[in-house]
Parts: C-alpha cells; sequence; structure tokens
C-alpha cells in the first residue's frame, strides 16, 4: 500500500515542493520517518497517532516508512503532520488518493484531531498556486492562503473529521475570504514636529530617494522623534509589495489572523539584539529584524552599543 501527498519546505520566503511517500508494508509493526526531518518532524509520529485515534481510525499493525523527497534537503517544523496523516489515510484505503493528488497540504495537529495555525501559510499558498495546485491548510490559516489567489481552491478544516467528511461528500468546506486588510495603527506624524527644519528636511529627502539616515546628536535633541515619524512620509505599500511584507510576516508568525495592511514596517530592536536576531538565521532559520523591516524602516536606536554591529565595523 502505497500514497503520495505534496507538500513544502522553505528556503528563505520560496517553498519548495516536497514529496510526502507513505508506504504501508509487511514487517514488524513500526512508524519510521526518513528524508532529514528535525526533532518536529520526527515527533510527528505521536501527533498523526493521537489524532488518528481520536477520529475512530487506528494505525495498522504493519511497518509504516514516511520518505519526505528530496531527501537531501532539511525538513523543519510540525507542518508535515497534516501531510503525512493524509498520506497515511489514503495508504491505507480511508482517503481516495485522486481526492488529495491535487492539493499542497500543510498543518500540525493536534491530539485531539484538530488542525492547529502554522507559519508560512501564505508563501506555501503561492507556491502551490504556482505548481497550478490547490492548498489544504489549517482554518486558522484560511484568510491568509485566500490571498495568494482568487481562483484557487483552498480548504481550511478545523479538524481532520472535517477533512474526511469533505472528501466523501458528508459535508462541504467552503473556499475562505480573504481577512479584512488590517486597521493601521495611528502611527507618530511628521506633522506634529515643531521646528526642527533641517531635519525634517533630511527625512523628506532621505524617504523620497531611499536612503539611509545617521543621526548625531546629544540626548533629548529629537533622534528618536524623527526617526518614528518617518514611516508617516513614506508611500502606502503596492500590492505586490504587501505581498512582499506579509509573505516575510507570514514565516516569522506574525500576520495575525490573515489581514494584511498597506503600511510599511517600522521596527526598533533593542541595543542588546543577538546578530541572529538581527540579521535572522539560527539552528532554524527565520526572518530577522533587517528582514521584518523590509519596504520599510529599521531604526538602530543607539548604534555604538549594537555590539555585533560594531565588531563587525572595526574588522571591515
Amino acid at each position: 500500500m502505497f500514497a503520495r501527498v505534496t507538500t513544502v519546505a522553505f528556503e528563505g520566503i520560496e517553498a519548495r515542493a516536497v514529496d510526502v511517500q507513505v508506504q504501508i508494508g509487511s514487517g514488524l509493526p513500526a512508524f519510521t520517518i526518513v528524508g532529514l526531518p528535525d526533532k518536529a518532524v520526527a515527533e510527528s509520529r505521536e501527533r498523526v497517532r493521537g489524532a488518528l485515534n481520536a477520529i475512530g481510525l487506528a494505525l495498522p499493525p504493519k511497518r509504516i516508512t514516511v520518505n519526505l523527497a528530496p531527501a537531501d534537503l532539511p525538513k523543519e517544523g510540525s507542518h508535515y503532520d497534516l501531510p503525512i496523516a493524509l498520506g497515511l489515510m489514503a495508504a491505507a484505503g480511508a482517503v481516495a488518493p485522486d481526492a488529495i493528488e491535487g492539493f499542497v497540504v500543510l498543518g500540525e495537529l493536534a491530539l485531539d484531531g484538530s488542525v492547529a495555525a502554522v507559519a508560512g501559510t501564505l508563501p506555501a499558498a503561492i507556491g502551490a498556486n504556482a505548481l497550478d495546485k490547490g492548498l489544504i491548510c489549517p482554518r486558522a490559516c484560511g484568510a491568509e492562503a485566500a490571498w495568494a489567489a482568487d481562483d484557487m481552491a483552498i480548504l481550511a478544516p478545523g479538524n481532520l473529521l472535517a477533512l474526511i467528511n469533505h472528501f466523501k461528500g458528508l459535508q462541504s468546506l467552503g473556499r475562505p475570504e480573504p481577512a479584512a486588510e488590517a486597521e493601521e495603527e495611528v502611527m507618530p506624524d511628521l506633522k506634529d514636529i515643531k521646528g526642527q527644519e533641517s531635519a525634517k528636511r533630511a527625512l523628506e529627502v532621505a524617504a523620497a530617494g531611499g536612503h539611509n539616515l545617521l543621526m548625531i546628536g546629544p540626548p533629548g535633541s529629537g533622534k528618536s522623534m524623527l526617526a518614528r515619524r518617518l514611516p508617516s512620509i513614506l508611500p502606502a505599500l503596492e500590492p505586490t509589495e504587501m505581498l512582499e511584507v506579509s509573505m516575510i510576516r507570514s514565516l516569522a508568525g506574525d500576520l495575525s489572523g490573515g489581514a494584511i495592511g498597506r503600511a510599511r514596517p517600522f521596527r526598533s530592536p533593542h541595543h542588546s539584539a543577538s546578530m541572529a536576531a538581527l540579521v535572522g538565521g539560527g539552528t532554524r532559520a527565520r526572518p530577522g529584524e533587517a528582514a521584518l523591516a523590509h519596504l520599510g524602516v529599521l531604526f538602530l536606536d543607539e548604534l555604538p552599543e549594537f555590539h555585533g554591529i560594531m565588531e563587525q565595523t572595526h574588522q571591515i
């Protein structure tokens, strides 16, 4: 018994297709996941087992092998739970394999069978649309995925049983609607500043030309006050720019409710932030402050206190 399901792995903000191959064969009972899985993926065995038990499906007492291809690409995150579970059900005959053939699947499973939200749904949806496939994702991420394309098939179940019933025709999962644009915060406005004509002129030139600024002055001279008002004179994001910014926020798990806004980001990290927090990276690579400020403003207050930056400057 063999089945395959398509999911994605993330390389930066790009979603790369991953083929989840599930085989149920003869031999001593075992459940093995291969294909360079990290700890979260390896633990999918217990989450999948518990979710299937919760809806009345038990794993067959056979040798189960799950291969995540390409095998040389590291697999990270908990979004492999749902594709593995669907692959198991397809291999066991609980779900028709052709029903899931045209979908990219991602989602984390809880032990009660519910499907929990995962980071990166928007870039996954855009990647699925590029593959000319639909998307199956958690209900909490449906509004986010709907921004990818108007004519794209999207299923956003709240639990595993609802998805099975949809495939069997017992219920229908409607396509989620894109969330209304997030209400933009009332940001400090440059017009509120009295005086500082030269500094305001410098901000206007920097905003018009996309230049960097280095503010030097004694404490209390208004450097932070001016910097925090720079986004108020930047133009609103274009639709393509909105998607770029939202994809980065989605990977960082910072896209609340799937709603995206037109305001440009403003990031002001503390000077104690590590280099990885500023530029991204880590064992499981995540966007840093520089990436989260894409097409917006990155404000490094008290610049000499950023030890990592100053060390790199001295080396140069």
